[in-house]
C-alpha cells in the first residue's frame, strides 16, 4: 500500500489560509484536514475536535513530553501542535493529510517528514493583511499588532517553502494551492 502525501499550509495569521483551506476541502474531499490541539480558549461557534481540540496548558506539556505531537509552537501566548497518531493513521492508510500550522511547527516537519510539500500563503501587502486582520474582529488592539510584528518575521521566512503563493484572488491562490499538491 502507498503511503500518503503530507501536505504542510502556512503563512501569517490573517492571510486566508482558513477560507482557502475550506474551499479546498470541498473541492478535494478526498483530502484529510488534520486538527490540531490549542491551549487557546474557542472562538464563539468553535467545536472542540472539529476546528481544534481545545487542551489546558497542563494536557498539552503532557502531550509535548510524551512525544504525541508531530510538531508545535507558541504562538501569541497559546499552544498550537498537532497530534501525531491521527495524521500517521492517515497516512498508512495512503491518504493525503494537510496541516495548517504556524511556521515554526512547519520547520519541524521538515525535519521529520522531508518530502511533504510545504505551502507558504503570502498577503499582496502588510498594509492589506492588517485590513483583513480588522475586517476579522476577533482580535483586540495589542493581538492585531502582535501578530501583524509576527507576521512580518514570518513573511522572512517564506523563501524555505516549497511553493510561496500569494493570496490576492482567491480563486487564483486556490488553483496555485492545487497546481502545487497535484
Amino acid at each position: 500500500m502507498q503511503t500518503g502525501r503530507l501536505i504542510v499550509l502556512t503563512g501569517p495569521s490573517g492571510v486566508g489560509k482558513g477560507t482557502l483551506l475550506r474551499k479546498l476541502l470541498k473541492r478535494h474531499p478526498e483530502l484529510h484536514l488534520s486538527v490540531s490541539a490549542t491551549t487557546r480558549p474557542p472562538r464563539p461557534n468553535e467545536i472542540d475536535g472539529k476546528q481544534y481540540y481545545f487542551v489546558s496548558r497542563e494536557q498539552f506539556e503532557h502531550m509535548v513530553a510524551a512525544g504525541e505531537l508531530l510538531e508545535w509552537a507558541e504562538y501569541a501566548g497559546n499552544y498550537y501542535g498537532t497530534p501525531r497518531a491521527p495524521v500517521e493513521r492517515l497516512l498508512q492508510l495512503g491518504q493525503s493529510v494537510i496541516l495548517e500550522i504556524e511556521v515554526v511547527g512547519a520547520r519541524q516537519i521538515k525535519e521529520t517528514f522531508p518530502f511533504a510539500v510545504r505551502l507558504f500563503i503570502l498577503p499582496p501587502t502588510l498594509a492589506e493583511l492588517e485590513q483583513r486582520m480588522r475586517l476579522r474582529d476577533q482580535d483586540s488592539e495589542e493581538a492585531i499588532s502582535q501578530r501583524l510584528s509576527h507576521a512580518q518575521t514570518e513573511i522572512e521566512a517564506a523563501d524555505e517553502f516549497d511553493w510561496q503563493i500569494v493570496n490576492k484572488d482567491l480563486e487564483e491562490a486556490l488553483v496555485s494551492i492545487e497546481a502545487a499538491i497535484f
